[in-house]
């Protein structure tokens, strides 16, 4: 056995969970850091495509097939597969799709980067599964939670590549180059990370996983619940709103506001900084305040940023709303995912159902808000979020856990695991 720096022996299976968590941290950076590299860069990639907003959205659609056909066959693979050779093919999926985004740029070719995004949506529905899967296992081990901060650092992904594609906006830098290379590190990132996740975990014999047919009836069962179909409201429309800011953001600002493409990147990096921090200030203020309260502070929040940055002319003043728009919708999706878990019976039908809801809402919502965008432009598209978000507010109290204590916060339940 070996010994940490106080000379406590650190037994061998310690040491390898401690491996596997530095791999996930590093695993949902990844997807962070080349989403925003490309979300940076849509004004230039616009440019370079000749393309309207409507003609955007219809290559963007690419993105919202792709995640969803991963995120729907991910958990069959898994059981076929398991978590490490799942993540391993997702991550390389997602990476080339990023190099052929930057390859479409060069080529000016829509189709092109219809089929990088394709390839990207496939990767990282499919791969942020299968790491969260694996990363649930990890947190058992260690008995504390860890979700909220995989996926805070997924945001951190996110904040560095934003500051990184400003930096290559406001110097011209090609797109082609730029992707490239970004996805050359994350390759290379994945790769050695990938190897400290044991092989085999999450994977079921054959017999194990012929009762799908019913698995899927009893998911669609749960939405026969008032309760489950409200905290699906609130995902759907909290995922929405996070979908919209990471696909139409930067454009927004620019077309909407009269930014330039390089203050609108940063933005950007406003929004997906204040979503960091509010991801990992969560668990504190939800043991402070209870889910309930926080649901709908955050809901509040959201729907004051996207209102003032719909109706108030001021770029100045939208652009302080973005970050109000980002802490808002930092926990709700979340905390929905928790809510779903409490109480008895099939508590992996009701979070894979809430689960779905905000993914169809995150992935494919956002295109078609650009195809609403070409006809009545992106600022007047996003009062269908606003609206949704206001709905979400008055749904939140269906996230109540079923026990509450005398003073109204709800106790932990399992399902605050995903975070």
């Amino acid at each position: 056995m070996a010994a940490d720096e106080q000379g406590t022996v650190v037994p061998p299976e310690h040491r390898e969970t401690a491996r596997r968590r530095f791999a996930l941290l590093v695993l949902f950076a990844i997807p962070g850091i080349s989403l925003a590299s490309w979300v940076t860069r849509t004004p230039a990639i616009r440019d370079q495509l000749d393309a309207t907003t409507g003609q955007m959205g219809l290559v963007l659609f690419g993105l919202s097939i792709g995640s969803m056909t991963g995120v729907i066959s991910a958990a069959t693979f898994v059981r076929r597969y398991g978590t490490r050779r799942v993540a391993a093919v997702s991550m390389m999926l997602m990476i080339a799709g990023l190099a052929v985004i930057g390859l479409a740029a060069f080529l000016a070719s829509a189709v092109v980067a219809f089929l990088g995004l394709l390839l990207f949506g496939l990767g990282m529905g499919a791969g942020e599964i299968a790491v969260n899967i694996d990363g649930a296992e990890v947190e058992r081990l260690q008995g504390r939670p860890l979700l909220p901060t995989l996926h805070g650092t997924f945001s951190l992904g996110t904040v560095a590549g934003a500051l990184l594609g400003i930096w290559f906006t406001a110097v011209d830098f090609p797109v082609a180059v730029h992707l490239a290379g970004v996805a050359g590190l994350c390759a290379t990132a994945a790769v050695l990370a990938v190897r400290a996740v044991p092989a085999g975990f999450g994977q079921r014999p054959p017999a194990a996983t012929r009762g799908l047919r019913a698995a899927s009836r009893r998911q669609w069962e749960v939405w026969r619940d008032s309760r489950i179909l409200l905290i699906g409201v609130v995902a759907l429309a909290i995922a929405l709103a996070e979908g919209a800011a990471n696909d139409w953001l930067p454009l927004l600002m620019v077309d909407g506001h009269g930014f330039d493409p390089t203050s609108g990147s940063l933005v950007y990096t406003g929004f997906v900084a204040a979503m960091t921090v509010g991801r990992f200030c969560g668990s504190v203020v939800v043991r402070r305040f209870g889910r309930v309260a926080v649901v709908r502070a955050s809901a509040s929040l959201g729907a004051v940023g996207l209102a003032t940055v719909v109706f108030v002319d001021n770029p100045v003043v939208a652009a302080c709303a973005v970050v109000v728009w980002g802490l808002g919708v930092s926990l709700g999706f979340p905390l929905a995912i928790s809510a779903a878990g409490d109480g008895g019976g099939d508590a992996t039908a009701r979070v894979s159902a809430v689960a779905t809801a905000g993914y169809v809402a995150f992935l494919v919502g956002p295109p078609l808000l650009g195809f609403l965008g070409d006809h009545v432009g992106l600022r007047d598209a996003m009062i269908v979020v606003l609206v949704l978000v206001v709905c979400a507010l008055f749904a939140a109290g269906a996230t109540r856990p079923p026990a509450e204590d005398d003073d109204g916060v709800g106790h932990a339940s399992a399902g605050t695991r995903t975070g």
